[in-house]
Order: C-alpha cells, then structure tokens, then sequence
C-alpha cells in the first residue's frame, strides 16, 4: 500500500502543490466558493469521475469504488477567511481582505489528490464518498446543507483532517474522543430608564448590571457545570454609554459558550437563561437574550481512530502525535451527529519558525504536510478492506 501511495506521489505530487497554491492565491469566502467547486469539479472529471455539485451551487460530491457494500466518506472544506494576508509568499491572496488562514485551501488539495490516487488505482477494498464542502467557516456551517443533500446516506464511517500549526510536519495528531469543543453565541441586549450617575437609585443602573452579568455569568456557570466537561463562557464585546455623568439606557454584551461534552450542551442554553435572570431579577433593568447554538464537539469513534491509526502508522514509526481537546468549534461535528468518524490533526510546522497559529494573517504551511495528508486519507481506503 505505501509502495503504491509514493509511486503516485512522486509522479503527481507537484500537481498537488499547484492546486494548493492556485487556491491559496484566489480564496473564496464561505457560500462563495464558486471558482474552487469549478476546479475540483474539472480535476474530479480529468481523473475519468462523476463529481456532482452540493444543491446551493457551490461544494461538490463524489462517489468512486464498489457500490455493493460499505462506504467511507472523506471529507475537505473549502472556505476561506475574511482576513488580509501578510505571508509574503509569492502565491499570496489575490483577493483584498480574504486569505486562506485556515489551511483550506491544504484540506482541498490533499482531498483532490486523494481523488486523483484512488481513482488511478484497478479495485478499491470499498467505496468511497469525496465530499468537499463549502462554509466551514460561518454558523450553523456548510456541514447541515451537506448532510441534507445526503452525503450521509450510506456512508459507514466519516473521516478529515485539519491543519495544526503546533504539530511538527510529518505527523498527525490522533484523539479518541471528544477533540473539539461545542461553540455557542450570546447576545445580550440590556434596557433602562438612564438617568444621571448622582441619583442611581432613581433609575436601574445599567452599567453595574452588566458588570454583575460579565462577571457573574462566567462565576456561576463555573459552580454548576461538572469542570471535567471543559465548559468555558468569555465575553468579547461590551457596550455601553459615552458620557462618564450618565446611566445609559441601552448596553449590550457578546460573548461565547463553548463545552467538550455533548450532553452538557444540551443543558446550557436553558442554564444560561436561568443564571441571566436571577442575576439581573433585584436590579430592575430589563434585557432581551438571544442564545445562538451554533456546531456540537467533534466526538472521534474508537474504531474509526484506530483506522487512522493504522494508516498514520504506514507512514512512518514517529508519525503519529497526541493532540489535546481544543476549545474551538468544527462543523465536522454535525456528520458525526449521523455516522460514526474521525478528524485528524495534520502537522504543517516547520519545525524551525515560529508555530503561528491558525487565523493569524501571516499563518502559513509546510507543503511537506500535503503528501503526509494524500497518505493518511488515501491509507484508510486502502486499509479498510484488511
């Protein structure tokens, strides 16, 4: 398997680059991935596949290998950033304001490739579902219109990668388990009469009651969830008057929700309402709260990590890395909701600059990273029939 993995590499892996790199050049953002669905549509057609475009017009399907029996989906997203890029590199962002910070452009090369190398090959040990999805990057995500086109239908098991700027190029990151977070958004709006700061106890003090919703919310929610589940509200934005002699009638907070554990997700909302009321009840000012759920914690099964585990492991004794739960949000999540998957953590660091992280302007990658990824996905097709 690895012998015929490297044979394809050496022989097209610089079409992997380019495609990359083109990508990376022209980034499209999340439900505008136009000109990306064209080229992956044209380069599926090359390799003598079906591909088919997502309902909404941009995303595309494909279904390659026996129809007779299981079938593993192989998911990429697509999307880019609303960020400038400052990389320096000579195939920056063509794009004002847009650049590929995430590593998508990465994920859609390395699943192209994949396409490439499987479709090459006489048999496959099962059928394969390529599914390059559109607007991972804004909620409730790009994953729900997938999953409603039927990519699921059929599918077994589900299985990506996603770039990790502190993982070294060469391995990847594997985690049975819970390895994202459940993200959820608050908007808080908060009302008073106003009035002057000498006589706040003829009006509802606005100011102090959010300042007992910043610091309460988070206090209290800390006393009645069980820690272990990794559950964390912080506030990003706070909003309030302009002069220092006024109670301002109108304040509004901003902030976000975010657990590892899938059943306390269900319970926050409620938990979040209830704290909001009893904090604000003695103070006499009035608010509206809208609580946007937005994707579930990407939950990795077992058996499906072990299927990554083998395939990693083909590609060298060390490849294989720990990787921690992280607190940040993945609409791969929602396949999960109805087959059994696993995403992996792909390393794209140097090993020698600084280990930027994800959504930073100047975040770049390893291109060695591209091969170790046709290999992990490419290796769990062709292992799966072991």
């Amino acid at each position: 398997m690895s012998d015929t993995i490297g044979s394809w590499w050496a022989a097209h892996g610089q079409d992997v680059v380019r495609w990359r790199r083109h990508i990376h050049a022209n980034p499209e953002l999340s439900r505008q991935e136009v000109n990306t669905t064209e080229l992956v549509m044209a380069e599926l057609t090359a390799f003598g596949l079906a591909p088919r475009r997502l309902p909404l017009g941009t995303g595309v399907v494909c279904d390659l290998g026996p129809d007779d029996g299981p079938r593993i989906a192989l998911r990429a997203d697509m999307d880019a950033l609303p960020i400038t890029e400052y990389t320096g590199l000579s195939f920056s962002s063509t794009v004002e304001g847009v650049s590929h910070s995430c590593g998508h452009d990465a994920h859609t090369a390395i699943l192209m490739g994949t396409a490439g190398l499987l479709a090459s090959l006489d048999t496959l040990p099962v059928g394969v579902r390529l599914v390059f999805q559109p607007a991972e990057e804004v909620m409730p995500g790009g994953a729900l219109d997938a999953v409603a086109a039927g990519v699921t239908t059929g599918v077994s098991r589900i299985f990506a990668l996603h770039c990790d700027p502190r993982l070294p190029v060469g391995s990847v990151g594997l985690r049975a388990g819970a390895l994202t977070s459940a993200a959820d958004h608050i908007d808080l709006q908060l009302h008073s009469a106003g009035g002057h700061t000498s006589r706040p106890h003829l009006t509802s003090d606005l100011v102090y009651a959010m300042g007992m919703v910043i610091t309460g919310l988070p206090g209290i929610l800390s006393r009645r969830v069980d820690p272990r589940s990794g559950t964390i509200m912080v506030w990003g934005a706070a909003h309030a008057g302009n002069a220092p002699n006024a109670i301002p009638q109108e304040g509004r907070l901003r902030g976000t929700v975010r657990t590892g554990d899938h059943a306390m997700w269900s319970e926050l909302e409620p938990m979040v309402r209830s704290v909001v009321g009893e904090l604000l009840a003695p103070l006499g000012v009035r608010y509206d709260l809208s609580y946007f759920r937005g994707v579930p914690p990407v939950v990795n099964e077992e058996t499906a990590v072990e299927m990554m585990r083998a395939s990693v492991a083909a590609i060298g004794p060390n490849a294989e890395a720990d990787t921690p739960q992280s607190p940040g949000g993945e609409d791969f999540s929602w396949y999960l909701e109805h087959v059994p998957g696993a995403m992996g953590r792909l390393g794209v660091w140097d090993g020698m600059g600084p280990q930027l992280d994800l959504h930073q302007p100047n975040f770049d990658l390893d291109e060695r990273a591209l091969e170790v990824g046709v290999r992990t996905l490419a290796g769990i097709v062709l292992g799966a029939g072991a």
